[in-house]
């Protein structure tokens, strides 16, 4: 199988297509792809993650503990570079965006040191924004 990197794609629920549009594109500055009125697919940092509207909300979230966090079992999210996503840190303070865990570093001196974030959007999908200290050490346990 080659190595070149390619666009993955992820879709997930939402309770309302026109708040996640507003949300994801003002909030996270993604670009609107194709959609419908029961579906939107958006440009999430060069990947293709697509929101497909549910019915029934989901109020469960169940967590695993990691690092001494209780981390979403079910979110997805991007690798950043330090700086952008120091950026979007900053950016997501600045829009009063409400963390489930605030910004800070993980695993501080060990192998995977990283920063990370969770937040959630307006359907409750939690997102994780982290970025390594080393870029090799993405896949080291």
């Amino acid at each position: 199988m080659e190595n070149n990197l390619r666009p993955f794609h992820l879709a997930f629920p939402v309770y309302n297509i026109q708040e996640t549009i507003k949300w994801y594109t003002t909030i996270l500055d993604c670009s609107i792809g194709r959609q419908d009125e029961k579906w939107v697919d958006f440009n999430f940092f060069g990947h293709q993650i697509s929101a497909h509207k549910i019915d029934l909300e989901e109020t469960e979230l169940t967590t695993n503990p990691v690092d001494g966090y209780n981390i979403p079992s079910r979110h997805f999210g991007i690798v950043l570079n330090m700086k952008d996503w120091k950026f979007l840190s900053e950016k997501l303070k600045s829009n009063n965006v409400s963390f489930i865990i605030e910004p800070n570093v993980r695993f501080k001196g060990e192998k995977g040191e990283q920063a990370t974030l969770f937040i959630k959007d307006p359907s409750d999908n939690v997102l994780e924004f982290k970025a390594f200290k080393n870029d090799n050490m993405i896949f080291e346990n």
